[in-house]
């Protein structure tokens, strides 16, 4: 375990973890002989910009349920310990430990890059994923407004686009996604970890708590938008039987659709959680990750796909019974909206507007 005094509280990760791309990196290994303790506690957030030149990203993985993404910031300031997305931080010279969850990478011309990217003639309207690495509304997007303005621009040329997020910060933008799912071009995936606040307090330090999901869901519901949950990520020994809970109280709130994973720790996600999980549930440390072994070959993680979301042996059947009769019995017959591409149109074409 990496050692360290004082707990980091607010923050997920409780080190900066060394960037195997890196040449250098700065260790602690005998606190006792160092006069003065690396500074971790200084973490205060920093906003990162950069400005790429494309951002619709095909996915090549067959088992994530989508074929694009797009990611307007990089690294997340909600701090989920468990995050895969932790390790893309380190092609950016950052660790992926408090690093992601403090130096945000943020692309301010998400904008113009879609609407680029929709006036190609080559693009075949598809539904593009809002995220499919970090939270599109993670607290940068209060001020930057970035998803809004892509929404807006998906709104504009009538492409479908499904967003999954933690933070209710998405009912600001209830009035895009109302006029989005009113021409069947969206569909919103709200994820819950567990009903049980102190865990999600630990696991997620800076996301909204299950109640302000359980009322995201609830309200665009409300207004006809179609929402479902991702009872996400399942940790055995810590939050394997809150998904029938999660399912049964989202179900109420108004989802219709529901799917879940199973933890998976890679890359530098390993030490990170293991550090974090011995820290929070120390008595409960070799079990937990014992199970998580027994899901995935004998290994923390397991990168075969189909597998890896999902796991195998008789923990693994279990969260996949469980799920399958909660779905059944809470949500029945529902699945992922399948969402209208025929809809798409190029309002603009080399700077002239059609009016037929």
């Amino acid at each position: 375990m990496e050692s360290q005094e004082e707990y980091i509280k607010g923050r997920g990760a409780q080190f900066r973890s060394a960037n195997p791309y890196a040449r250098l990196h700065m260790v602690q290994e005998h606190i006792e002989g160092i006069d003065e303790p690396i500074p971790y506690s200084e973490t205060t957030t920093q906003l990162i910009f950069d400005y790429p030149k494309t951002i619709v990203n095909k996915v090549e993985s067959p088992d994530v349920g989508m074929r694009w993404s797009l990611n307007p910031y990089q690294g997340c300031e909600h701090g989920c310990i468990y995050c895969y997305a932790r390790n893309t931080h380190q092609y950016w010279g950052y660790s992926a430990g408090l690093d992601f969850e403090s130096k945000i990478i943020a692309k301010p011309n998400a904008p113009k890059l879609l609407r680029d990217w929709f006036n190609k003639k080559s693009w075949q309207p598809e539904a593009i994923s809002l995220s499919g690495n970090t939270d599109c509304y993670q607290p940068a997007e209060r001020k930057l407004q970035l998803t809004r303005q892509l929404l807006e621009v998906f709104l504009e040329y009538k492409n479908p686009v499904s967003i999954i997020t933690k933070n209710q910060l998405i009912l600001r933008d209830i009035d895009l996604l109302q006029d989005l799912a009113k021409e069947n071009l969206t569909a919103v995936v709200i994820s819950i970890t567990s009903l049980n606040e102190d865990l999600r307090l630990k696991l997620e330090p800076r996301t909204a708590s299950y109640k302000s999901r359980l009322k995201v869901i609830e309200e665009l519901a409300r207004k006809n938008i179609p929402v479902g949950v991702m009872a996400a990520p399942v940790i055995p020994g810590l939050n394997i039987y809150d998904v029938p809970t999660v399912l049964k109280a989202s179900a109420g709130a108004g989802a219709t659709f529901a799917g879940y994973t199973f933890v998976r720790l890679n890359g530098s996600v390993a030490d990170l959680f293991k550090d974090w999980l011995f820290k929070n549930y120390p008595d409960t440390y070799n079990k937990v990750l014992h199970q998580i072994e027994g899901a995935h070959g004998g290994s923390v993680n397991d990168s075969r796909f189909k597998r890896r979301m999902k796991g195998e042996g008789q923990i693994a059947n279990t969260v996949a019974q469980l799920f399958k009769i909660a779905r059944n019995k809470y949500m029945p017959g529902h699945g992922f909206p399948n969402l209208d591409t025929g809809k798409f149109q190029r309002p603009h074409d080399n700077g002239q507007i059609h009016l037929f």
